[in-house]
């Protein structure tokens, strides 16, 4: 079965609980998802009132399957990249009941990732024009200044 969590699983997560989460299908609460996850119950009702985030009630009780954690890493690895949260929405809903949609997510995130890349190379090139000239007017004005103290020191 194809899921959601083959490539989202943050690099920063909980060492003490991620590799048995990872792979595991075990439903786990709100405060063993918060520790995971290193976020705050608030945040995760937060992704749930924003439909983010959809999980089972046992008793009342919020329970967190193996497709939730999946979506929350997602969630916070878009977060991470400055990805709102409605696009975040998007994309999510787009994986489907079953993983239908998972080539629409990967054309979706080409699509994005390119554009992002385009623009960053773009302000890459600006700042290295800048640094490039505030070099060059760094090394005329500390030149201008060393004949200017030598000029001084003649007379």
């Amino acid at each position: 079965m194809d899921t959601e969590q083959d490539d989202a699983w943050p690099e920063d997560m909980n060492p003490a609980t991620s590799a048995r989460l990872r792979d595991s299908d075990e439903l786990i609460g709100i405060a063993e998802m918060c520790d995971a996850f290193q976020v705050s119950p608030r945040t995760l009702r937060f992704y749930e009132e924003k439909g983010l985030l959809t999980p089972r009630r046992i008793n009342g009780t919020r329970v967190y399957s193996r497709q939730d954690r999946a979506r929350l890493a997602r969630i916070l690895r878009a977060k991470a990249l400055g990805t709102p949260l409605s696009e975040i929405k998007n994309y999510l809903d787009m994986y489907g009941q079953h993983g239908e949609g998972r080539i629409q997510q990967l054309i979706y995130a080409i699509e994005k990732t390119d554009a992002a890349i385009k623009e960053l190379e773009a302000k890459r090139a600006q700042i290295d024009a800048s640094l490039a000239e505030m070099r060059l007017i760094n090394e005329t004005s500390r030149k201008a200044l060393a004949k200017k103290r030598g000029d001084s020191a003649e007379h």
